[in-house]
């Protein structure tokens, strides 16, 4: 069992409106979803966020940061512990222990200040504007299809959202605005602190070059301002610049050094992937977080010579290089002088995977099957390969307009179904049309995926903040605590919250729910 997650930021635009501001969109937005939720606003806890440590052993100083680098920066005015009475007796069933650490409720005068428009979910997620951009960030999973699942609710945020607010605002799922804006589809994995980080960058960065066949949501244009026509694989290919790095809005690495566990750091690290596409269908997120985390899996059984022999000469033009031949026949240059395609270089990564790793059961088994079986299709009956893999079913989509309109592949039109794909509103999706048509491959009927905004995917943390948010006695969250305000206590409490390793998720959760 691994523990993992996605985050994603949307795009975002006004109808009828080309000059909004998108930070003012953005807050309205999120504003309008936490004015649905039947439960008092729940703020962020900021005091665990630790963005500027690197898994190389340094952190980056403050003053040397980007300040789109500091989202430990807003502290929400919440107070630091002080020396307090433990609960009496009678709150012990709120939080599971007869003393929690206390904290000095604020005054009304912190209380009117300004905070982040922030919002956490039903289901334990938070929504909230990052960089300008609505977030969703889904709460933790203790399996791929899980993940896969509370990806999905974020979308149905992300429209009920659009519906609450009423004013024209209009979300997409991609990545890019075609104009050289880049906002991120970030996952994170829960890895062994005891796996050799060399061993963790030395497989990902072929790995990670060549997953958007695999994965990728495709794009007009080529360039990071669509400079030159034509059809491209990944969305974010063109953004990548750096082969390693702490950066995440600029000089976007390839491996993300952010070490930020939000767990024992002593055991785990969480690995956070940034240069992925956000999709829309489950199977590529499926592949895109199943195939990942079997690739970490092998990192952390030990990696053998032979991935040596993958080792890419400039893993970022490599990127570029990739996403830009559709046709997949590219070869790049590997560090021992021979050159690969992406699928002869995924190929040789999954029959490592298989001989170090297996037999394989369960969902491994399933993620590890479905590979093989995807890039068979790819290499052998691209067609078919549409019903799993979102590049190749929009590539069909644009091509067939595009040849409508002489091969034109700079047409304004094409460029509106370019951008019509991502439309989040179920009346305008290009996606939603063909999965009503039967063309796209689900894992979940529409209905689980409308539980998944209410109520938590499996049984993590997740679980118990999503508990304390629906208790109305959540006055703020974080992804290690909850800080409950409970009636008669001159003190707001800190629970942190328990992880799937310790064994106290039932108890707490059975706590707080009892209430």
């Amino acid at each position: 069992m691994r523990i993992l997650s996605t985050e994603t930021e949307y795009g975002i635009i006004q109808e009828g409106n080309p000059r909004a501001q998108a930070q003012t969109l953005a807050s309205n937005i999120v504003a309008a979803y936490a004015a649905t939720l039947p439960v008092p606003p729940v703020r962020w806890d900021y005091a665990g966020e630790d963005p500027l440590n690197d898994l190389r052993g340094h952190r980056l100083p403050r003053a040397a940061a980007h300040p789109s680098q500091l989202t430990d920066a807003p502290r929400s005015h919440l107070p630091a512990p002080v020396p307090a009475p433990n609960l009496p007796p009678s709150g012990t069933g709120e939080a599971g222990a007869a003393a929690l650490p206390a904290l000095p409720r604020p005054s009304s005068a912190e209380l009117s200040l300004a905070t982040p428009t922030n919002c956490v979910t039903l289901a334990g997620a938070r929504f909230y504007v990052d960089h300008a951009h609505p977030e969703y960030s889904a709460g933790e999973a203790a399996s791929v299809r899980d993940a896969v699942l509370a990806d999905r609710a974020g979308d149905v945020v992300a429209a009920q959202a659009m519906a609450a607010l009423g004013d024209g605002t209009v979300l997409f799922k991609n990545n890019t605005d075609g104009k050289g804006a880049a906002y991120g589809a970030h996952e994170n994995y829960q890895v062994s602190r005891a796996t050799d980080l060399d061993d963790i960058i030395a497989v990902l960065l072929p790995f990670l070059v060549t997953r958007p066949i695999l994965c990728g949501t495709g794009r007009l244009g080529r360039g990071q301002r669509s400079e030159q026509p034509g059809f491209q694989i990944s969305q974010r290919a063109d953004f990548i610049e750096n082969d390693i790095g702490l950066e995440t809005t600029f000089n976007r690495p390839i491996v993300n050094m952010r070490d930020e566990p939000h767990a024992d750091a002593s055991q785990w690290r969480r690995l956070h992937i940034i240069n992925g596409d956000a999709n829309l269908f489950d199977y590529s997120l499926f592949l895109r977080l199943g195939t990942t985390s079997l690739v970490l899996s092998l990192a952390e059984a030990g990696l053998p010579l032979s991935i040596s022999g993958l080792a890419l000469a400039n893993p970022v033009a490599a990127a570029r290089e990739i996403s830009h031949d559709p046709t997949l026949t590219h070869r790049v240059e590997l560090r021992n002088g021979k050159t690969a395609t992406a699928l002869e270089i995924q190929r040789q990564l999954r029959e490592i995977v298989g001989a170090q790793l297996g037999p394989l059961t369960g969902e491994e088994a399933e993620i590890f099957a479905l590979w093989g079986k995807v890039l068979d299709l790819l290499e052998f009956a691209r067609p078919a390969a549409a019903r799993y893999v979102e590049w190749v079913a929009k590539y069909q989509v644009l091509g067939a307009l595009a040849a409508r309109l002489g091969g034109d592949w700079q047409h304004p039109k094409l460029q509106a179904l370019d951008l019509q794909w991502h439309d989040l509103r179920p009346s305008s999706s290009i996606v939603a049309r063909l999965d009503a048509a039967g063309q796209v491959g689900r894992l979940f009927s529409a209905a689980e995926v409308r539980a998944a905004v209410e109520r938590p995917v499996g049984t993590t943390r997740a679980a118990v903040r999503a508990a304390a948010v629906r208790s109305g006695r959540a006055f703020a969250a974080s992804w290690t605590s909850v800080i409950l305000d409970l009636p008669g206590d001159p003190y707001l409490r800190r629970l942190a919250l328990p992880t799937a390793a310790d064994g106290q998720i039932p108890p707490v959760l059975a706590q707080l729910t009892a209430q």
